[in-house]
């Protein structure tokens, strides 16, 4: 057998030392992006594998001061593994000196948030990684609405979006090119309960022809994502109020039906009542004329009977 190679504990340090100097200077250029609701990996590897100790060390993963993933590792593999909130290694781990992180899920609280590698051996504990982490979410698909208009021919459209970070660059754009006069759009933002999220109301009020086309934009440049919704106005077509009429005429139409229908079915009942009511009494009748004649055909026969019992 060939006698096992040692690598100095201060040329391990130093050349660990040196490996990822580069890497963090990389890492310092950008920050990982976690969108919210899905993992993110925290890329972190050891490019000279050779320069790895072949005794015992162990890793720590934190986040700023708090350790979130602690790693006991002996003859070059990990014997002990301990985590919060499910942080893991990378399963990618065949690699060696392949020490990044799995987070299963990020919060927009956290934005941003440093995290940090260090790997110990005995009493001597060294830095080896250092990464940021940005947040971002998506916003729902933005939803135009037109609402009645406030004065002369003004018309007022209404933009929503929601559950996105952080805010995003709302504008709106007229027949697909024109800017909005100035002042004539009011854009409020407002946070989910219990979140960081936030949701978009962008309100623009315009002097504009008919048959001209609203465009309203919603841009996450964290996520280089862009929605877009359309109002396109018709000419001479019905407000958007007029569908809120025309629901308010179809409700009132269905309660008068139905009402109409309740009392027809109590009418119904009521009839059905006295009905039930007369042939009662006239069966009663009956069952009195029927007593009435046996009564009768017993005092008769009675009679006959005392008749013949005297003549004889």
């Amino acid at each position: 057998m060939c006698p096992q190679r040692t690598v100095p504990l201060a040329l391990w340090r130093t050349g660990l030392l040196l490996g990822f100097l580069t890497l963090c200077a990389s890492l310092e250029e950008g920050c990982v992006l976690g969108v919210v609701g899905r993992p993110v990996s925290l890329s972190c590897f050891y490019p000279e594998s050779g320069l790895l100790p072949f005794g015992n060390f162990s890793i720590e993963w934190k986040r700023d001061e708090e350790v979130v993933l602690r790693s006991v590792w002996e003859e070059g593999r990990s014997v002990d593994t301990w985590s919060i909130n499910n942080a893991s290694l990378s399963v990618k781990g065949g690699l060696p000196g392949n020490f990044s992180l799995e987070l299963p899920a990020v919060d927009p609280r956290e934005d941003p948030v440093f995290y940090n590698l260090s790997i110990s051996e005995g009493n001597h504990s060294v830095q080896v990684c250092s990464v940021c982490v940005r947040i971002a979410a998506s916003f729902s698909h933005p939803q135009v609405q037109k609402e009645a208009a406030v004065q002369g021919n003004e018309k007022v459209f209404l933009c929503q979006a929601s559950g996105g970070y952080p805010l995003p660059e709302v504008y709106w754009l007229i027949n697909e090119s024109d800017q909005p006069p100035e002042g004539s759009v009011r854009t409020v933002t407002s946070s989910l309960p219990n979140s960081v999220l936030y949701n978009i109301t962008s309100h623009l009020t315009v002097n504009i022809s008919k048959d001209s086309t609203v465009l309203c934009v919603i841009e996450n440049q964290s996520l280089n994502e862009t929605f877009t919704s359309k109002s396109i106005i018709v000419p001479g077509g019905p407000p958007v109020r007029r569908a809120s009429e025309a629901m308010w005429i179809f409700s009132t139409g269905l309660c008068v039906v139905v009402g109409i229908m309740v009392i027809a079915g109590v009418v119904y009942q009521i009839n059905l009542d006295r009905i039930s009511k007369r042939r009662k009494k006239e069966h009663q009748q009956q069952e009195r004329g029927y007593r009435r004649r046996y009564q009768f055909m017993e005092e008769t026969e009675t009679m006959t009977t005392q008749a013949k019992e005297t003549d004889v």
